[in-house]
């Protein structure tokens, strides 16, 4: 496929050529509160140049970021933030971080009810249309979601 490169700051999209343009933003944050924190506020207004709607990416964004910095941090290294969309159809968000040891399970339950932490995946499960786990290449993973933007149809 043919891609022609728009280079905004330090930003890089790739636009690909054809019926159904691909947008695509990609940063690597420090696997800090601040950096889940920025995570979010880099997707909100990334979205919003591109003219797409930015609910609920942005407690996607949030919920996965949290749960790199929280359960996948590695000192010294960061994650990666990406959203790619294809405009009226599809938005994709991906945050990879470098414990590919440690793949999200099933929600903890202790004695019988929910565990106080890890319902993050639970709202991911609500909020996206589709989300799962890549592993690869290692030392990595990435946890992506997507949302359907014509609305499942």
């Amino acid at each position: 496929m043919n891609q022609r490169i728009a280079r905004t700051s330090n930003f890089v999209t790739a636009l690909a050529v054809g019926p159904a343009p691909v947008l695509r933003f990609s940063v690597p944050l420090s696997a800090t509160r601040r950096g889940a924190r920025l995570a979010r506020i880099l997707a909100v207004e990334q979205l919003a140049s591109w003219g797409l709607p930015f609910d609920p990416a942005r407690l996607l964004v949030a919920e996965l970021a949290t749960n790199a910095v929280l359960h996948a941090r590695v000192p010294g290294r960061m994650f990666r933030l990406t959203l790619a969309a294809v405009p009226s159809a599809m938005l994709r968000i991906e945050v990879t971080d470098t414990r590919g040891d440690r793949l999200p399970g099933p929600v903890p339950v202790v004695g019988g009810s929910f565990a106080e932490s890890g319902h993050g995946l639970l709202l991911v499960g609500e909020l996206a249309d589709r989300w799962g786990v890549e592993e690869g290449p290692v030392p990595c993973k990435t946890v992506w979601a997507e949302i359907d933007l014509d609305g499942g149809h």
